[in-house]
C-alpha cells in the first residue's frame, strides 16, 4: 500500500532530499513550498489535511539566517518566524487532533534553542535557553509538539544540528566558502572575509539528517531526538577542506574579521545523538570531507 507524506517546505534543501528519499522508497509526497497553502491561515490547512489525509507530515517550514546575518528589525523578524515555526505547526496540529488523522508528525527544531549551553555535547536533556528570535519560536514549536503529544498525536522533534547539500543557500558560511573556492580558483580577485576562523561547528550531510526523519516516525512512539555527527569541525578546517578540493591556497585570499561572530560562551555547540542511534541506528553516513567535496564539485558546475 502507497504511503502519503506531506512535506510542508518542500523547496527547501531538506525538503529536496526527503522528498526524492521517500519517492525512492515507493510513497506519494504533497509537497507544500510558500504559494501552495498558506499555512498561517487555520481553514487552509485543516482542508488540505481532510482532502489528503496523509500518513506522515514532516514540517519544514523555517524562516532561515546565516549565523552571520546582519542583524534586521526585530519585531519583523519574530512575526516571521512566529508565523513559520509556531503559527503554522499549530494549525497542522490542530487539524490532525480535530479530524482524528492517524498522521506521524515531525517537526524541525534546530540546535539554536539551546542558546550558548553551559554543556557539550548537548543531548535531549540538555536545558532548552535560546537567545536569538529562531532559537526561542523553534523551543515554543517543541513545546506544542510536547503538549498534543498528550493528546494522543504522535509528534515528534529533531533537534538538527547544521546540516549541508550543495542545496545550501549562499548567505550560509558553508556555501559561501565553497563559492568562494570556486570562483578563485577560476581566476576571480577577491578575498573571502569570515568570522572565527577557530569556532567549531557541528557539520554534518543534508542527505543523512533527512533518512534521521523518517527513522524517527517509525518508531513505535513519539519523542525529541539530537540529529547530529557529534564531531565538530572549526571554520578553518571547513577553509581548508573546501580549497584544497577546489585545488587553491587558502592563505592569501581569507581574511579573519572577528566582527562577524556575536560573542558565544565558548563551548562548542555539537550534539550527541546516541539516543537516536539507540533507538533507530541512524548515524551519519557522509563524512565531513566528502560532504564539502561534493559542495565544491556541484559548484563547478553550477
Amino acid at each position: 500500500m502507497t504511503r502519503v507524506a506531506l512535506i510542508v517546505g518542500s523547496r527547501g534543501q531538506d525538503g529536496y532530499y526527503l522528498t526524492r528519499l521517500l519517492q525512492e522508497r515507493g510513497d506519494r509526497v504533497i509537497g507544500l513550498g510558500r504559494n501552495d497553502c498558506d499555512v498561517r491561515e487555520r481553514a487552509q490547512v485543516a482542508a488540505l489535511l481532510a482532502e489528503s489525509r496523509p500518513d506522515a507530515i514532516y514540517y519544514l517550514a523555517g524562516v532561515f539566517d546565516s549565523s552571520e546575518a546582519a542583524a534586521r528589525d526585530p519585531v519583523e523578524d519574530f512575526r516571521r518566524s512566529h508565523e513559520a515555526h509556531v503559527a503554522g505547526w499549530h494549525h497542522v496540529l490542530d487539524a490532525v487532533e480535530r479530524l482524528k488523522l492517524p498522521a506521524r508528525l515531525f517537526y524541525a527544531s534546530s540546535s539554536r534553542v539551546f542558546g550558548d549551553p553551559a554543556e557539550s555535547p548537548q543531548t535531549e536533556r540538555t536545558p532548552l535557553a535560546p537567545r536569538c528570535l529562531y532559537g526561542i519560536t523553534k523551543r515554543t514549536g517543541m513545546d506544542l509538539a510536547r503538549l498534543y503529544r498528550q493528546r494522543g498525536v504522535f509528534a515528534s522533534c529533531g533537534i538538527l544540528y547544521n546540516h549541508e547539500s550543495p542545496r545550501r543557500p549562499p548567505a550560509f558560511v558553508s556555501r559561501k566558502v565553497v563559492q568562494a573556492a570556486v570562483e578563485i580558483k577560476r581566476g576571480a580577485k577577491r578575498t573571502l572575509s569570515l568570522g572565527n576562523l577557530a569556532a567549531a561547528v557541528d557539520w554534518g550531510a543534508a542527505e543523512d539528517y533527512v533518512e534521521a526523519m523518517t527513522r524517527m516516525l517509525a518508531l513505535g512512539q513519539p519523542g525529541d531526538y539530537v540529529i547530529a555527527s557529534g564531531t565538530p569541525h572549526t571554520v578553518q578546517q571547513l577553509v581548508e577542506t573546501a580549497f584544497a578540493a577546489a585545488g587553491v591556497d587558502w592563505r592569501p585570499h581569507v581574511a579573519e574579521n572577528r566582527s562577524l561572530v556575536a560573542a558565544a560562551s565558548g563551548l562548542p555547540v555539537v550534539g550527541d545523538a546516541d539516543r537516536l542511534r539507540a533507538a533507530t541506528g541512524w548515524g551519519p553516513k557522509t563524512s565531513f570531507e566528502e560532504m564539502i567535496r561534493r559542495m565544491v564539485e556541484a559548484e563547478k558546475t553550477a
